[in-house]
């Protein structure tokens, strides 16, 4: 299947003429727009038109969610890959769950807002083009190498490869530790990709992303009326991981108060939803990561220590970028591959310097830095060959770095975990100060994500 079009094609499937004009009239200039009014332009469109996301109403006709599902079924078994976010005017958790389960991408309950399904569109459009050029690279690599999207020879992925083999055929909870960066949620996926629940869903919660008020209604869902704007009954995050795996990205960000509910959770395997007193029956299986010290959070009372050895059962430790440099190679190739064939550039070939630089490089931002730099590399360099004059200064001046060039260490030796960390402090203090404290800019300046800036200040006190 060919990557994404300048401009996606977009299917929309209602009997409804007016809510098809409606959303026409509002998504024409970002869309390729194809319309249909049953299930039978459903399935021609689906055959025909090459859409990359699809609208369908669910109440077409008199067979309605039963001819729905029976689609989503169809489509999920071909070689399709077009996405389905399905419109309906039931609120009813049975019937989400039914067609989620049949393969549908989200559901959404009308009235169609054009802005808030456009989101939605959007969303679904890049997870389609993620999943595309993943499937590109995918095919360019030796199996040996690769673990669903985990990509590694070095006899520390393989031993990590095994590792997650072992896991996924249990039950139990596992918690995946390692820097920002380095493959955590890449983790988390292959496991649940290679277990019993790989057919249910894989639900993922960034923990940092959201303030304690937020992260709450969002991980437990909320009653209509439960606070002011709760107009509707929403499912949260851990009970539309029933039966499928619940994947919380940094944890150790939780504040007390959700730390005490995830572990009575755990406990009791229910859920409460805000404004709601009736306890739902849950069974999903938990994975967790973070990059930071849960040892030394249950230390200083940050973390619950009940909640540390219910999640703690096995650790598994992602290597730093830094740790398994030999896989650079790799890495670069597969990247390299990916970013011509999804923005149809004709292929490139790296010179061995940019390689010895890349090597020499201690990538604190680790793969993500790795991909980042890539995909830039890629689109902004117009010859065919990739050499040091595209790469970002400091990454190119580590060409130049011998063994014995740039760093000497003393005869009585170093700590390096703490000299890594004053130097780092000394970068976050350098970037904060040339931007008045404004701490988006200095993400910004140090080429980091706004939630590794926050864990950062959060680590040096800042």
């Amino acid at each position: 299947m060919p990557a994404l079009k300048t401009k996606p094609n977009l299917g929309i499937v209602e009997d409804n003429a007016a809510v098809r004009q409606q959303l026409a009239t509002a998504w024409r200039a970002d869309f390729n727009l194809f319309e249909g009014a049953d299930y039978d332009s459903a399935y021609q469109l689906l055959r025909e038109a090459e859409l990359d996301v699809l609208l369908l109403d669910l109440n077409l006709g008199s067979a309605g969610v039963r001819e729905g599902v029976v689609l989503l079924r169809e489509l999920s078994q071909s070689d399709i890959d077009t996405l389905v976010i399905v419109l309906s005017d039931d609120p009813g958790k049975s019937t989400a769950l039914r067609v989620m389960d049949a393969g549908a991408y989200d559901y959404f309950v009308k009235p169609a807002d054009p802005d808030v399904l456009k989101t939605i569109v959007d969303r679904a459009v890049e997870k389609l083009r993620i999943e595309r050029e993943n499937r590109i690279l995918r095919e360019e690599l030796k199996r040996k190498d690769a673990l669903g999207d985990l990509l590694g020879s070095t006899d520390a992925m393989r031993g990590l490869f095994d590792s997650i083999r072992r896991v996924a055929r249990t039950v139990t909870t596992v918690v995946i530790r390692g820097e920002s960066g380095s493959g955590k949620e890449l983790v988390a996926r292959a496991i649940h990709d290679l277990s019993q629940r790989r057919d249910r869903a894989f639900v993922s919660v960034n923990c940092a992303a959201l303030p304690e008020t937020l992260m709450e209604a969002e991980l437990f869902g909320y009653e209509k009326g439960a606070f002011t704007g709760a107009t509707e009954t929403k499912d949260g995050r851990i009970e539309l991981a029933h039966r499928g795996t619940l994947f919380l990205d940094e944890i150790g960000t939780l504040t007390p108060a959700l730390q005490s509910k995830l572990l009575r959770v755990l406990e009791d395997h229910t859920v409460v939803r805000l404004g709601g007193k009736k306890p739902i029956k849950v069974d999903f299986r938990l994975l967790t990561a973070t990059n930071e010290e849960l040892e030394e959070l249950v230390r200083q009372g940050r973390f619950r220590e009940d909640l540390y050895y219910r999640i703690h059962v096995v650790p598994l430790f992602v290597p730093p970028l830094r740790e398994r440099l030999d896989d650079i190679p790799l890495l670069l190739d597969y990247f390299v591959k990916v970013y011509c064939a999804a923005n149809h550039l004709p292929p490139k070939r790296v010179h061995d310097e940019v390689l010895q630089a890349m090597k020499r490089y201690p990538w604190p931002g680790n793969v993500r830095e790795l991909e980042n730099v890539v995909q830039r590399m890629v689109l902004m360099t117009d010859e065919e060959l990739v050499t040091l004059k595209n790469l970002p200064r400091d990454i190119a001046q580590a060409a130049g770095r011998g063994p014995r060039g740039r760093f000497r260490l003393p005869p009585s030796g170093i700590r390096l975990d703490d000299e890594l960390s004053s130097t780092e402090r000394q970068w976050l203090e350098a970037a904060l100060a040339e931007t008045n404290g404004v701490k988006a800019q200095a993400a910004e300046r140090l080429g980091v994500n706004k939630d590794r800036m926050k864990y950062l200040c959060r680590k040096y006190g800042l």
